[in-house]
């Protein structure tokens, strides 16, 4: 009987315990829903609008720092690659080192002043007195107006001659002072006026972040015998600190690009006492009879690199708030 049992080939035996596999399905790739269609479609002008008028215009400025161009390359686009020279052109310049120093000033300044006037008055009319609303709306005045308005109105407030700030002066027995065309207050007035103009921002941002602290936390704090500064460096300095952030980001890429106010006023002098990395970019490309196009351009994105940096700085420290 044992000789006649017929071995099985391995192939056909059974193996004990297997499991049988299932044949693998091929996915078919899904097709969009409507609702991604939708997406897409609303996402498309954005992106249409970001790349014509953001990134298309910072690729052709970095391609005009790194080319020799001229008037006649600039029109038919032949100018030759010259790589990181005109960036050497600007650091070896010797504009480059009062540029530079006038455009930390002038932000450094403007930003400190408007912030902490914003604040203030923002503080203020959250009290919600009467004509508080009538008020605020004064102080929009500065942010709604033209720049060209507003620059021409400080040039004619400080004139050397027939200003109305060197009137005042002389009424409490000050003698007249040269704003505009003396290089010890040019950046001065051109801070002055710029801070006015700024003021109206920071107080609209501060003011909504203060309508978002719970006024529960005022009245806890004063039940405890908190005073006025108390509440303010324990309550309202801290909880405003996100929107303090983007204030102040706002407020310095706003800053760092301001070219209008400083030309209609002093044209960055006189002596080039006020002149900032914007109106030195607007000067080496389009102030002479042979315009430097390739290292205004570099000047120019010195000024995006900074923005840009500070900007990562502020992702950065949103990140950890948000991780803590």
């Amino acid at each position: 009987m044992n000789h006649m049992t017929q071995q099985l080939p391995d192939q056909h035996r059974p193996v004990v315990g297997a499991v049988t596999a299932a044949p693998a399905r091929i996915r078919k790739p899904r097709r969009p829903t409507s609702t991604q269609w939708a997406a897409w479609g609303f996402l498309a002008p954005v992106t249409l609008y970001l790349a014509l008028f953001y990134a298309y215009p910072l690729y052709r400025n970095i391609d005009l720092s790194l080319r020799n161009y001229t008037v006649r390359s600039f029109v038919q686009g032949d100018a030759p690659f010259t790589g990181l020279k005109n960036y050497e052109t600007v650091f070896d310049d010797p504009t480059f080192a009062p540029a530079l120093l006038h455009t930390v000033v002038f932000t450094a300044v403007c930003l400190a002043f408007q912030y902490a006037i914003g604040l203030a008055l923002a503080v203020f009319f959250h009290q919600n007195f009467r004509l508080s609303a009538t008020l605020r709306a004064l102080f929009l005045v500065p942010w709604l107006l033209p720049l060209i308005v507003s620059a021409s109105t400080w040039s004619w407030m400080l004139n050397s001659d027939s200003g109305i700030v060197n009137a005042a002066l002389h009424a409490i027995g000050i003698g007249p002072v040269n704003w505009l065309t003396s290089p010890s207050w040019s950046l001065t007035s051109v801070v002055l006026a710029n801070i006015w103009i700024g003021v109206p921002f920071n107080l609209v941002v501060l003011y909504s972040g203060l309508q978002s602290i719970p006024a529960g936390l005022y009245e806890a704090a004063a039940l405890d015998g908190a005073g006025a500064w108390r509440r303010f460096w324990s309550i309202t300095f801290p909880l405003l600190r996100p929107v303090s952030a983007i204030t102040l980001l706002l407020g310095l890429v706003y800053t760092l690009k301001v070219f209008d106010i400083i030309w209609i006023m002093t044209k960055g002098g006189p002596a080039e006492s006020s002149t900032t990395f914007a109106t030195w970019s607007y000067q080496l490309g389009f102030g002479n009879l042979l315009p430097a196009f390739g290292p205004g351009a570099a000047v120019g994105n010195l000024l995006v690199l900074a923005a840009l940096v500070f900007g990562l700085v502020y992702v950065r420290a949103q990140r950890k708030q948000a991780l803590s």
